[in-house]
């Protein structure tokens, strides 16, 4: 390998819309050496997040599927990485591996999958959770090297796939985008939302995954007799038609605020009292890291990714996923009345990300990896 040839790199990613996968990758592009990288991004749909790169200059590409193992797009994709002449692949989800596997490995290019979460899971029905499991088995054989986000997440390869191999990575965060000491518009009367209330913010997909039902269900418990707790919730997905007939329903819809995903986080943040994760699964959630690093006060479920980074009344407010809505409004209403308690675990939260989950040493380590593959290849 020259040493003035900069290493070409796809990084593969399965939507253009803002989530955590997304937003892994968008820190990795931002903060990757240039002068040793060029990365390249293929989407398989638009979004925000391909506008983004390319304010950055970075050359994107969009091949259109909405599904996993899409073998009709194969050909153009071997075409894409035949046109920018790639030294390796990095494929983000299961996605994004799933289709670009098959015309990279007969490329003979090294394909690196980052497994920000896997696609099975026990509530699925079984035949749904067999196959995909079958899905991840075959992706991480035949990968050239597996990453895992988390060591939970490593964890769970180990139990269910004889030889599973990877790297943990956790993912990081830019402390100079999420900076709880800079300054951020006031967002708070743009929508409807007292300056004097206690915000409580939910920024995830509208999925089965992050529970936004029970999320709205539980702080209609509290709310009722706490008139100064706001919800705020801001995503987009397949559950949002039921939120809307919920929160059209609800005794205190006129303190729950619906809003579509938007790219001002930090500003979001900002505004912030208590940020809620209530997931059942998580491989290293970047919505997390994300408040936390902003200093918020947070409450979220004991889930495998997430257990390991916050610990209990010291950096966080951790919940049982058992009896989810009760265990839910419980926390809530703690938490909302105690504002010393806010502050402690907010500024904890601020020092765990300072700490150990930054996004430049997080693009070290990948690219120390990106080097080794083409190395030993």
């Amino acid at each position: 390998m020259k040493s003035a040839k900069k290493i070409k790199v796809l990084e593969c990613i399965r939507q253009g819309k803002i989530g955590g996968g997304e937003s892994h990758l968008l820190s990795l592009v931002e903060n990757m050496d240039r002068d040793r990288f060029e990365p390249v991004v293929l989407s398989f749909t638009p979004g925000p997040m391909v506008d983004r790169l390319q304010e950055l200059g970075v050359r994107t590409h969009i091949i259109h599927s909405e599904k996993p193992f899409d073998f009709s797009v194969w050909k153009k994709v071997r075409k894409l990485l035949e046109q920018e002449q790639v030294d390796l692949v990095h494929a983000h989800g299961t996605r994004a591996n799933s289709n670009v596997l098959g015309p990279a490995r007969k490329l003979k290019l090294p394909v690196i999958y980052t497994i920000h979460g896997w696609s099975f899971h026990n509530d699925q029905p079984i035949w749904v959770r067999n196959l995909r499991a079958w899905g991840e088995k075959y992706l991480t054989r035949r990968s050239t090297l597996n990453i895992s986000v988390s060591r939970s997440n490593q964890e769970t390869g180990y139990q269910h796939f004889r030889g599973f191999k990877s790297t943990v990575i956790n993912n990081g965060i830019d402390p100079k985008k999420f900076n709880p000491d800079a300054g951020y518009p006031d967002i708070r009367d743009s929508l409807g939302i007292p300056s004097q209330a206690v915000l409580c913010s939910f920024i995830a997909r509208f999925t089965h995954q992050k529970q936004p039902l029970v999320m709205i269900r539980a702080f209609e418990k509290v709310a009722s007799s706490h008139p100064a707790l706001y919800l705020l919730l801001v995503g987009d997905g397949e559950l949002k038609e039921e939120m809307e007939k919920a929160i059209a329903q609800s005794p205190v819809r006129n303190r729950i605020v619906l809003s579509p995903p938007r790219s001002d986080i930090p500003a979001l943040l900002a505004a912030t009292d208590i940020f809620v994760l209530p997931s059942l699964w998580e491989g290293l959630p970047i919505a997390l890291l994300e408040a936390m690093a902003m200093g918020k006060a947070i409450i979220a479920t004991a889930a495998d990714g997430t257990r390991e980074i916050m610990i209990h009344e010291e950096n966080g407010y951790l919940i049982p996923i058992e009896g989810l809505e009760e265990n839910l409004a419980t926390s809530l209403e703690k938490v909302a009345l105690d504002p010393e308690l806010r502050k402690k675990i907010g500024t904890g939260a601020r020092a765990t990300i300072t700490e150990k989950f930054d996004a430049g040493k997080m693009t070290r380590q990948v690219e120390k990896v990106y080097t080794e593959i083409l190395e030993i290849k």
